[in-house]
């Protein structure tokens, strides 16, 4: 499990996070949905969807790798993993919800094993 782990670090430090939809921002073809928080792409990527790999980031800085989010969602009819970068333990909650919290998505997390926490909560670098 850990190569599967280092190898999304290396696609996340090799390629650009672009954020397209900071959060608050509509979906561009559906309207009813709203971003809660960044959302983008990793540049240069390929994901389920035939498009660069989706992220996720929240506030925590440096925002390292903490979970993935696989979904299934029926009104685009794909399936796919989103990468939740920086996010805190209540913004990995509010990513769940999206994913969950509707008539045509269902997501599961995957949350990352080994990651130390500092006094409040903020992942630790492994050097530290």
């Amino acid at each position: 499990m850990t190569d599967f782990w280092e190898r999304l670090d290396r696609l996340v430090a090799e390629n650009e996070v672009v954020i397209d939809r900071p959060t608050g921002a509509v979906h561009p073809r559906y309207p009813e949905i709203v971003y809660p928080l960044d959302y983008g792409y990793l540049k240069g990527t390929s994901g389920g969807d035939g498009n660069e790999i989706d992220v996720w980031r929240g506030s925590l800085r440096p925002a390292r790798l903490v979970a993935i989010a696989c979904t299934a969602d029926t009104l685009k009819g794909d399936a796919e993993i989103k990468l939740l970068l920086g996010c805190t333990a209540e913004e990995t909650g509010i990513v769940y919800r999206f994913h969950n919290d509707n008539d045509y998505m269902s997501g599961m997390l995957v949350k990352r094993e080994g990651i130390e926490r500092d006094f409040q909560g903020r992942p630790v670098p492994p050097e530290t």
